[in-house]
């Protein structure tokens, strides 16, 4: 493991992958998938092989390029069906927020709870004007 704080840009390749690999709740997908078309294989499946690369290893070069082809060309389907799970994902998210929201009506000459904030002439560091 990296000591220290210094040798963080060895990790960091290690952090992307990670990154780019995990599913994201919003999407429904990889990032690496939207981007190249098929999930991307982690360096323990080429030690430990599993069944989609004994797969491919098993077809020859031009069976290999004709599979690769069509994946690529699903590319913009599978862009199109993150951005609609993303969508659905947003509304489901606004109607849960929603639910917990009472709506509340004021009237004229009705008393509410105003706070005054303290004049903030002597406020110092990060919340001191420019």
């Amino acid at each position: 493991m990296v000591e220290g704080s210094r040798q963080w840009h060895e990790k960091l390749s290690f952090a992307l992958l990670g990154y780019r690999t995990i599913v994201r709740t919003l999407v429904g997908a990889t990032p690496y998938l939207l981007v190249y078309g098929t999930e991307a294989i982690i360096p323990a499946e080429i030690e430990i092989p599993s069944v989609r690369i004994v797969a491919e290893a098993e077809i020859d070069d031009v069976e290999w390029v004709k599979t690769r082809l069509e994946q690529l060309s699903l590319i913009d389907e599978k862009r199109l069906e993150a951005v609609c799970h993303g969508q659905l994902y947003q509304q489901r998210m606004e109607r849960a927020y929603n639910k917990k929201v009472r709506p509340q009506k004021f009237e004229v000459d009705q008393l509410v709870l105003r706070r005054i904030l303290p004049h903030q002439a002597e406020a110092k560091g990060k919340f001191a004007p420019n």
